[in-house]
């Protein structure tokens, strides 16, 4: 097994240097991926859209497929998806972003899921955060 911690080029760093955006297990002829809870923050780290859970999902999803796409992986190659919202009600803008970046279509399951409501996210105007844990095929 190898283990290597990193920030995509082609995705702005989380904050600097505070922590990686993905780590990556290399076992056997493939990988695991685990990427960091995203929020929805500009490449200069301020929150877009402050409140709005559809407009941060949507910025949410562009940084997750940035991400997997520098690891070579997409959205068909994600296990789990984790979600914290600071309200529950914010799950259909939430849902409708998520369905087009996972459609269930017939004889399809969508991945495995959690999603929890906290009472606030670190960030002031941050309603979301979407941890994935996703495979690279060999």
């Amino acid at each position: 097994m190898n283990l290597t911690l990193d920030n995509p080029a082609a995705v702005a760093a989380p904050f600097g240097d505070r922590f990686a955006h993905v780590a990556r297990l290399d076992v056997g002829g493939g990988a695991l991926l685990f990427l960091a809870g995203q929020v929805a923050v500009d490449d200069d780290g301020a929150v877009v859209a402050p409140g709005d859970a559809g407009a941060q999902s949507e910025r949410i999803f562009e940084i997750i497929e940035g991400v997997l796409a520098a690891q070579g992986a997409g959205f068909a190659d994600v296990a789990h998806i984790r979600t914290f919202m600071t309200s529950l009600d914010d799950l259909p803008a939430y849902g409708a972003v998520r369905r087009k970046h996972f459609p269930v279509e017939p004889g399809q399951t969508p991945p495995a899921s959690t999603t929890v409501e906290v009472s606030r996210l670190f960030l002031p105007g941050a309603v979301l955060e979407v941890e994935i844990t996703a495979v690279v095929r060999s």
